[in-house]
């Protein structure tokens, strides 16, 4: 395929509240092909879509993830600072979102948050999730802890896996490959064009993150990029056509 794909950046990040559902459904009145979101463990282990260990820049509240159950976690209100313009609404769950999903053919790209706490069985919780809702072929796992991609591929083969990273790893797609992933989703600032040209004929898929600049989109559709992952969907997509 020689269309860049367009992931929508914890959904349309830019312009509506990141990783809810009304940023989700943006992104996807706007025509991207996938959403990408981030996922931590609540105190009762549920997976949540957020993008922080705490709740303090996102929400009205304050704290670890990691220290609330679900059911306080959906008090807080996660449109904070866009509160005004689209109005209230709560973190959902990882649960929620696949079953959206299921009235559309998006991709998702979701980031396991587990750097700073190892979140145990959150890998196994997740690949549960995506089995129940058939959703193998449409997600990609993603991380910069790459054991637990390693992880999730031995667990779950059947599902993409992508190493995120932001420093310039020597042939990435070599380290890639011998993690068994089918993408990288490298900062663009360690993704040159020869490395992201390299990477695709090595059959890797390479979606740099976070493009938000048209200068930078139309470099990257020039090149005919796999994919970019962008806080603003729409302006990704007027430029592409």
């Amino acid at each position: 395929m020689d269309t860049t794909m367009i992931f929508a950046h914890r959904g349309s990040a830019g312009t509506h509240p990141e990783n809810t559902m009304i940023s989700f459904q943006e992104a996807a009145r706007v025509g991207a092909d996938g959403i990408e979101l981030d996922i931590q463990l609540t105190k009762d282990n549920q997976l949540v879509v957020i993008h922080d260990e705490t709740i303090d820049r996102t929400t009205n509240g304050k704290g670890f993830v990691k220290d609330y159950t679900l059911n306080e976690l959906k008090q807080f209100n996660a449109s904070f600072s866009f509160t005004s313009k689209w109005g209230k609404t709560s973190i959902p769950t990882l649960e929620e979102v696949l079953q959206w999903m299921q009235g559309n053919s998006l991709q998702l790209i979701i980031e396991l948050k587990n750097t700073r706490f190892p979140y145990p069985g959150m890998e196994e919780k997740a690949i549960a999730l995506v089995r129940k809702y058939s959703m193998q072929d449409r997600v990609t796992w993603s991380s910069f802890n790459h054991y637990s991609l390693v992880y999730c591929y031995r667990l779950s083969p059947d599902v993409e896996t992508a190493p995120l990273y932001r420093d310039g790893l020597f042939m990435p797609w070599i380290y890639a490959q011998s993690i068994m992933a089918k993408a990288i989703h490298p900062s663009i600032k360690a993704a040159p064009n020869d490395i992201i040209k390299k990477g695709m004929e090595s059959g890797i898929k390479v979606r740099p993150y976070t493009i938000n600049e048209e200068k930078q989109m139309k470099a990257l559709y020039d090149i005919k990029c796999s994919g970019i992952i962008t806080d603003f969907p729409k302006k990704a997509i007027d430029l592409r056509k």
